[in-house]
C-alpha cells in the first residue's frame, strides 16, 4: 500500500527538459547571489552580510575589535549560511590594503601578505569596520534600503548598502559566474567623486568627456599602465578591454660609476614570492644575457634589488628583459559586468555604472527624507500634547486623581490623541515646571522649521541632488577623498624603443653541417673535424656563429630562406634537415 502512494506522486519527466531546469536555476543562483556584485552598492551577498553583521556587533571604527572567530559565526550563524572558510577569506581580503584599494575592515594580527602567505586562523585575529565602511552602512536605520528575511526567518538582513561612496568602482571587484564574469578594477576615491559631482550638474555628459576625469583605474600596489588614452576611453564606454601593468623601477648609484635598480612596486594581483620564484629559474636557465642577480630586500614596503652584469649594460635594457620573462608586466582584464537593480546582469560603461550608483543615492536621500519627516511629526504630535496640557496642570492632576481611567477624559477634554494621552499621563512630576515648557516650545519651533525644509526637499529633486552633491564634496574633503593616485599612466609613445636583438642572450655555437643537409648547433667554438655523422653521412662544413646571428639558407630554385640560430637542433642528436627547418624542395646551394 505505501508502495502505491509513492509510486502516485512520481510524475514523468523529460530528462533533458529536467536537467535544463535544474542548471538554469543553478545559473542564476550562481550570478546572482555569489559571482556577480551589484552595481549600487559594489556587494556580493557575503561581503554584505559581513558588514551588517559587524555592524549588528558594534564594531565602529571608534571602537575596539573583537575576535574574527566571533564575527565569522555570528555572520554563518545568523546571514549566510556556508562554509566559514569561505567567509573568513572574504572579511581578510577586506581588510589587505594590496588588495583593496579602500580597506572596508580594520584587522589587527597577521592577515597575510603580498608574498602570497595567508592570514592567520580566524582564533587569533581581531577585526572592526574602517570610516568608509561606516559610510557604506549610514542610514540602515533610516529605511534607506528594503530587509529581507533570512535565510532562517528569525531575522532580517539588507537587500542592498546605502553606499555612501562609489565602493564598485572604488574597490572594485572579480568574479566567474555561469557563462559570464566580471573583472573590474579599483579606482581613485577623489575622481569618481569629482565624476559624480560632473554628473550631477551635467547629466548629458558622455563617457568620453568622463575619462577627463576618471583616466584610468588606480591600483592599490601601484605601477605603471602603459595604454594610450584613447584605448582607455574605449574601454571605458565598451565595457570591456585590457590594459598593460608594469612594475615601477629606479636606478641607485653606487661607487665607481656602478649601479643597480629598484623596483619598489609590482603590478596588482601579482604575489611577490612567486614572482621572485620565477625570476630565479629564468636566470638559473641563463635567460638573462644582462643580469647578474635579482633579490628580495622587502620589509613593509617592496626592494627588489636588481645586478646589472656590469655598469656598462643599459638599465632600461635590463628590465626589459625582466618585463618579457617575469610577471613584472602583465595584463589585467576589464569586464564591467554587473547587476542592476532588477538583479539583470549585464555589462555597462563607466557613465552608466556612475549614473547607477547616484541613481540609487537618490533614492536612499528620498527614503531618508521621509523616514526623518515621519519622525519629525511623531515628535510634533507629542509636543502639541504636552503644549495643549501645561497651561492646565492643575485640571489635569484633577482628572488624574478623580478617575481610574483618565485617558478616555484627557482625550475628549484637551482634544488629544490616543499617543498625546500617553504622552501627557506617562510625563514626570520633575516636567511640571516652567523652564520645562519653554524647552518644549523651542523643540516645537526647530522642529516645525525642519518639517518645512524636508518638504521642500522632498517635492524638489534639485534641492536634493544638491543634498547629494554636499554629501560627495565631504568624501572629497575626507583623508581617503584626497588620497593621490599610486599608478601612473603612461603613453605608449613616452616607452623607449628596445632593441629586440640587445635583450637576446649572446651564445657561442659551432653549427655542424653534413653532405645530406642534416645542421645541428655545439655549444661553444669547437674544432669539430672528427664531428661523428649519421651512418652513411659526412660532415660537410663547420660554422662559428652567436646564438643571436641569423643564417641565410639558399635553395636550389633561387629563393633565400632566414634561420634563427637559437632556432637549431642541439648537437647531443644527428640534427634536423635544412629541408624540414626551412621548407626546402631541394639541396641547398650554400649557407
Amino acid at each position: 500500500m505505501k508502495a502505491d502512494k509513492i509510486a502516485a506522486l512520481v510524475k514523468p519527466s523529460d530528462f533533458g527538459q529536467a536537467l535544463s531546469e535544474r542548471y538554469l536555476s543553478y545559473a542564476l543562483s550562481t550570478i546572482s547571489h555569489r559571482s556577480l556584485p551589484d552595481g549600487r552598492d559594489g556587494m556580493k551577498p557575503v561581503h554584505r552580510r559581513i558588514l551588517h553583521a559587524m555592524r549588528e556587533l558594534k564594531l565602529n571604527p571608534e571602537g575596539r575589535p573583537k575576535k574574527c572567530a566571533r564575527i565569522v559565526g555570528d555572520v554563518m550563524g545568523r546571514f549566510h549560511p556556508h562554509g566559514d572558510a569561505a567567509i573568513y577569506d572574504a572579511m581578510v581580503r577586506l581588510a589587505q590594503d594590496f588588495a583593496l584599494r579602500y580597506p572596508l575592515v580594520s584587522g589587527q594580527g597577521n592577515f597575510g601578505n603580498i608574498d602570497g602567505d595567508g592570514a592567520a586562523a580566524m582564533r587569533y585575529t581581531e577585526a572592526k569596520l574602517t570610516t568608509l565602511a561606516e559610510l557604506l552602512l549610514e542610514g540602515l536605520n533610516e529605511d534607506a534600503v528594503d530587509f529581507r528575511p533570512t535565510y532562517d526567518g528569525e531575522d532580517y538582513e539588507p537587500v542592498v548598502l546605502p553606499a555612501g561612496f562609489p565602493n564598485l568602482l572604488a574597490n572594485g571587484a572579480s568574479g566567474i559566474a555561469v557563462g559570464m564574469a566580471t573583472s573590474i578594477p579599483p579606482h581613485n576615491l577623489g575622481e569618481l567623486c569629482r565624476a559624480a559631482r560632473a554628473l550631477l550638474k551635467n547629466p548629458e555628459l558622455s563617457d568620453h568627456e568622463l575619462c577627463k576625469l576618471v583616466p584610468a583605474p588606480d591600483f592599490p600596489t601601484g605601477g605603471l599602465i602603459l595604454e594610450s588614452r584613447a584605448a582607455l576611453r574605449e574601454i571605458y564606454a565598451s565595457g570591456r578591454g585590457s590594459i598593460r601593468l608594469r612594475a615601477r623601477w629606479q636606478t641607485e648609484p653606487l661607487k665607481g660609476g656602478a649601479y643597480r635598480i629598484i623596483i619598489d612596486e609590482i603590478p596588482y594581483q601579482v604575489s611577490k614570492s612567486r614572482l621572485l620564484e620565477k625570476i630565479d629559474s629564468v636566470l638559473m636557465a641563463k635567460k638573462l644575457a644582462l643580469i647578474d642577480d635579482v633579490r628580495d630586500e622587502s620589509a613593509e614596503d617592496i626592494r627588489i634589488v636588481v645586478t646589472p652584469k656590469s655598469r656598462n649594460v643599459n638599465p632600461d635594457l635590463a628590465m626589459e628583459s625582466l618585463f618579457r620573462c617575469s610577471e613584472l608586466e602583465t595584463r589585467y582584464s576589464i569586464n564591467l559586468n554587473v547587476l542592476d537593480k532588477e538583479l539583470t546582469p549585464n555589462v555597462r560603461s563607466l557613465r552608466e555604472l556612475v549614473c547607477m550608483w547616484l541613481d540609487h543615492r537618490r533614492e536612499v536621500l528620498e527614503r531618508r527624507l521621509r523616514h526623518w519627516r515621519a519622525k519629525t511629526i511623531d515628535r510634533l504630535e507629542l509636543l502639541d500634547g504636552y503644549l495643549a496640557c501645561f497651561g492646565a496642570l492643575e485640571r489635569i492632576i484633577e482628572i488624574i486623581r478623580a478617575n481610574d481611567e483618565p485617558k478616555p477624559t484627557l482625550m475628549i477634554e484637551f482634544e488629544l490623541s490616543a499617543r498625546q494621552a500617553d504622552a501627557v499621563l506617562g510625563m514626570r512630576l520633575r516636567q511640571l515646571r516652567r523652564l520645562e515648557e519653554s524647552t518644549l516650545r523651542k523643540e516645537h519651533k526647530e522642529l516645525s522649521a525642519r518639517k518645512r525644509e524636508l518638504d521642500a526637499d522632498l517635492k524638489d529633486a534639485a534641492r536634493r541632488d544638491k543634498r547629494i552633491d554636499a554629501e560627495i564634496q565631504a568624501i572629497l574633503d575626507s583623508p581617503a577623498g584626497r588620497e593621490k593616485r599610486r599608478a601612473t599612466l603612461l603613453e605608449p609613445s613616452r616607452q623607449k624603443s628596445i632593441d629586440e636583438e640587445a635583450l637576446a642572450e649572446r651564445e657561442a655555437l659551432t653549427i655542424l653541417c653534413s653532405q645530406k643537409g642534416w645542421v645541428r648547433a655545439l655549444k661553444g667554438h669547437l674544432d669539430a673535424h672528427d664531428a661523428r655523422a649519421r651512418e652513411g653521412d659526412a660532415l660537410r662544413w663547420r660554422l662559428h656563429a652567436y646564438s643571436s646571428d641569423k643564417l641565410v639558407v639558399l635553395g636550389a630554385d633561387g629563393r633565400a630562406f632566414t634561420l634563427g640560430a637559437e632556432r637549431l637542433p642541439g648537437g647531443r642528436g644527428d640534427g634536423q634537415p635544412l629541408s624540414v627547418l626551412c621548407g626546402l624542395s631541394g639541396a641547398p646551394c650554400s649557407v
